[in-house]
């Protein structure tokens, strides 16, 4: 396995520990998005010193969108499991469909739509039945419509990138979006953050791994891994992310999704494989799900 293969497992093992870290601490969710993505985004800002200068009025939209899916995605996270937030997030093509012909004129294929039937009905089984409430996803319910909702803001932060990649030459606006998105996310989140009572080592001991290594080191990875990696098996490479999230909250808070959302979990991602295998039959590239941050990804050879 060459470098930027490993480098690529590497991020997406740390994405993955997203889940298991936000529900280890006992801090609401506000101030969890908020302190976490301060110390991501001053992480970035150190890691990258050709992401420091250059910001323009136009990466104020996909940071906006990237912004409010961290937000979402945090939030989702302390009220549903784990597998829950995470599948439903990765609901992100379902919507693209819609997306990307109104606001970027690609028109849909066939593939886009068999792929919204099967996320469709992936994303439908986690709202049937009666998901029990567990110590720690203690509203599901709430937390599946946060979820979905992520998965839309996903949607527009593919979209508004891929909008930006038409009209932008600079190489490093997709992490400018990330190092923005980051900070909009702390100051929306502040004011309901604080005042900070009941807090304990441990949890800033948590919040000093998921801002600078879960989310900076990772992204760095990840674009360093993406320079060296075709599309295509970047996007095989980070499908790891959804796939162990639920295992380490498993392992370690002993949590366990319902029987629906796992199998809905498996639609999300079998769709979500379909469409890549598709997409590289035809000789088009299959944007991994970070890839799409990257204004000019690397196409699939």
């Amino acid at each position: 396995m060459n470098t930027g293969r490993l480098q690529l497992l590497g991020a997406a093992l740390l994405f993955s520990t997203g889940g298991v870290a936000i529900k280890a601490l006992s801090l609401n969710s506000w101030q969890v998005a908020s302190f976490r993505s301060v110390l991501a985004a001053a992480a970035l800002y150190l890691l990258l010193p050709n992401a420091r200068k250059g910001f323009k009025l136009s990466y104020f939209a996909p940071a906006l969108a990237y912004a409010g899916m961290l937000i979402t995605f945090v939030s989702a996270t302390k009220l549903t499991t784990s597998a829950n937030a995470i599948f439903l997030q990765s609901t992100a093509p379902l919507y693209l469909v819609f997306l990307g012909p109104l606001i970027l004129k690609e028109r849909a294929r066939r593939a886009d739509w068999l792929t919204l039937l099967i996320l469709g009905a992936g994303l439908s089984l986690f709202f049937l039945g009666d998901e029990a409430p567990l110590q720690t996803a203690p509203h599901p319910f709430a937390g599946n419509l946060i979820g979905a909702l992520s998965g839309v803001m996903w949607a527009f932060v593919v979209v508004s990138m891929r909008w930006l990649g038409t009209r932008s030459a600079d190489p490093q606006a997709g992490m400018k979006v990330v190092i923005l998105g980051n900070l909009l996310a702390f100051v929306a989140c502040l004011p309901l953050a604080l005042p900070v009572t009941g807090s304990t080592p441990t949890d800033w001991a948590i919040l000093a791994y998921l801002g600078p290594i879960q989310v900076g080191l990772a992204y760095v990875l990840m674009t360093k891994g993406l320079q060296q990696v075709p599309a295509l098996e970047s996007s095989m490479i980070l499908l790891v992310e959804p796939a162990i999230n639920p295992i380490w909250t498993g392992l370690v808070l002993r949590e366990v999704p319902a029987p629906l959302a796992i199998l809905g979990g498996a639609l999300i991602l079998g769709g979500t494989l379909l469409r890549m295998a598709v997409g590289s039959r035809r000789g088009r590239p299959a944007p991994a799900r970070e890839a799409a941050l990257d204004p000019d990804p690397p196409s699939n050879h």
